[in-house]
């Protein structure tokens, strides 16, 4: 199965297709867009009424067999997905209008735990003949960088490099992508997210340092980052077929992967009604929505700090899976945004309301479900919880009074020593990197 390739910049489909295991090995396609299926066929809608007797393994498996195989057999591809999916994704009722599925029982306790497993093993599989080694570029606004490390952690012959910014991750979450060591580094940016990115994205666009490495990304702008994450919505609509007819899925939304993830699940045919982009104050698709107007703008520090990104990479797969007609777009997808005051509110009637401890992302996830649910009152609204709230203890616990006890993925790393190495500037990342 090919992939085809889409240019961020015109939208035009220059670069040639090409195959999923240079779509995972290259990252971006040669014109520097983002690699996207070439097709997509619907499964067989009896996989979907059967849905609840599959374990989840079949799910994933059923679900994404398509863009992978053959060029990954059977076999490997089963036990990949089985090694990516060791932990449970439960979806707990709060209201009778509103649930949360939990995605934060990985290693990391972060819902990227999945894309970033499912990369890794991919990319050891189509690697383990290379003598020629990988180094993986990794910008991070929190999560991704802890469960990139995690997952590609001792992965031979890759080497990872994560870019984060300084005093814009919480400490634990710091803690996950510093102190691992082995194939992982860590690399302390003065500036935002976007900064790190941008980084990231120059880097492959810098023909002296590709000429002399191979480098990848394991942002959800790779493929097999991407793809994965649709793997959720499957889990949830599993568990919840024969309780509700309407179910709408309320994504809290930074760079965009997660929701169009599900927008893929759902061309395969899962039955969701419609999807809710829950964002902060970093809310470009939120003022899209309501105006036709894309506009990208710096982003902004929040207390969802994996949500801070002002240029959203994977909204252009988005228009793509519409056709970029925006009016198609808009029937199935809503947005609103809301501040700190508010999210942190949330979390507080959350709690006081149903017992119930989220996370700050999870809190925007639950006001986009309340904000749909005011004229949708017939739907029901699962909120993605997409992180652990101990890896927030500074702001749940200043809203929340309440101690909350730390896990042993947590504990595992939050004495552990951090080495990271400044960078400031460009400059400075392209001379680490020629170090290597």
């Amino acid at each position: 199965r090919r992939q085809r390739q889409m240019c961020i910049r015109d939208r035009n489909n220059i670069a040639p297709n090409t195959t999923f295991e240079t779509a995972v090995i290259k990252g971006l396609a040669p014109d520097k867009g983002l690699y996207f299926p070439e097709n997509i066929t619907a499964l067989d809608p009896s996989f979907f009424d059967t849905i609840e007797t599959l374990s989840n393994e079949e799910i994933a498996y059923e679900a994404i067999k398509q863009f992978i195989s053959p060029e990954i057999p059977e076999a490997v591809l089963k036990t990949i997905v089985s090694e990516t999916l060791n932990f449970d994704f439960p979806v707990v009722k709060l209201t009778d209008s509103i649930s949360t599925l939990e995605l934060f029982h990985g290693p990391t306790m972060a819902f990227k735990d999945v894309g970033a497993r499912f990369m890794a093993r991919c990319l050891g599989y189509f690697n383990k003949n290379n003598s020629n080694e990988v180094t993986v570029l990794v910008a991070t606004s929190g999560d991704t960088g802890g469960a990139v490390a995690n997952g590609f952690l001792g992965v031979r012959g890759v080497r990872v490099v994560i870019l984060y910014p300084s005093g814009k991750v919480s400490n634990i979450q710091e803690k996950q992508l510093t102190t691992l060591g082995q194939n992982i580094t860590a690399l302390e940016v003065e500036g935002t997210f976007d900064d790190c990115q941008d980084m990231v994205k120059k880097a492959f666009l810098d023909e002296e340092l590709t000429s002399k490495m191979q480098l990848t990304s394991a942002n959800s702008i790779n493929v097999a980052r991407w793809l994965p994450q649709m793997f959720y919505f499957m889990f949830a609509y599993k568990q919840l077929k024969n309780k509700y007819k309407d179910i709408v899925f309320s994504v809290p939304s930074g760079n965009f992967g997660n929701v169009c993830a599900g927008m893929i699940a759902q061309k395969l045919g899962l039955p969701i009604k419609h999807f809710i982009a829950s964002n902060n104050d970093n809310n470009v698709v939120t003022r899209y929505l309501k105006s036709t107007n894309y506009e990208p703008k710096p982003s902004v520090q929040t207390v969802s700090n994996a949500m801070d990104v002002g240029n959203p990479s994977n909204f252009i797969r988005i228009q793509t899976i519409y056709d970029n007609d925006f009016n198609t777009l808009k029937s199935n997808l809503s947005s609103f945004s809301f501040t700190d005051k508010e999210t942190k509110e949330a979390l507080e009637e959350i709690y006081q309301t149903t017992g119930y401890v989220a996370d700050p992302h999870g809190a925007v996830g639950y006001l986009g479900s309340k904000s749909y649910l005011t004229t949708n009152k017939e739907a029901h609204c699962v909120f993605l919880e997409t992180a652990h709230p101990t890896k927030f203890l500074d702001v749940v616990e200043s809203v929340i009074d309440i101690d909350i006890p730390l896990p042993e993925q947590i504990k595992a790393v939050i004495d552990k020593t951090k080495v990271a190495t400044a960078v400031n500037n460009y400059t400075e990342f392209k001379a680490f990197l020629t170090q290597l």
